[in-house]
């Protein structure tokens, strides 16, 4: 399965496109919808490259531009990331989006909150069964129909 740490709010595919003498990753606006990043804020980006196959993204994005670092003081946090949208145990069905490194399928629920799903593909929609939930990822394995 793909390793992805605990500290993972979003995962999502962008183009690096030059703006005079920069070059500016856009944020979908979906993800600011879903929480998973809040605009004028600093975060850690990681790149990784397109996969062969693998679709261009689809979703229309809203660039988050920031001339500096943003530092929000412990009062104007929030007291702590939101529970993840899904329990262990829960029957759900997801779209499979992409798929990871070691192939497995790549679904986003509410909040753009990622579930792994060994053997799906995308286009898939199946019925998963959610076995191992952690903050910002679950895992799930297909229910047979």
């Amino acid at each position: 399965m793909v390793e992805i740490p605990d500290s993972l709010r979003s995962l999502f595919t962008a183009t690096v496109e030059e703006r005079e003498d920069s070059y500016v990753i856009e944020v979908p606006k979906s993800e600011i919808e879903h929480e998973a990043a809040t605009a004028g804020e600093t975060y850690r980006v990681a790149i990784l490259p397109q996969v062969s196959g693998e679709p261009a993204p689809a979703e229309e994005a809203a660039p988050v531009e920031s001339a500096g670092e943003t530092t929000l003081s412990q009062a104007d946090r929030e007291p702590g990331p939101p529970a993840p949208p899904v329990d262990e145990g829960e029957v759900r069905e997801v779209a499979i989006e992409s798929v990871g490194d070691q192939g497995d399928g790549i679904a986003k629920v509410e909040r753009g909150y990622v579930v792994i799903v060994p053997g799906a593909q995308p286009g898939d929609e199946p019925t998963v069964e959610i076995e191992q939930v952690k903050e910002n990822v679950a895992f799930a394995r297909v229910v047979p129909e």
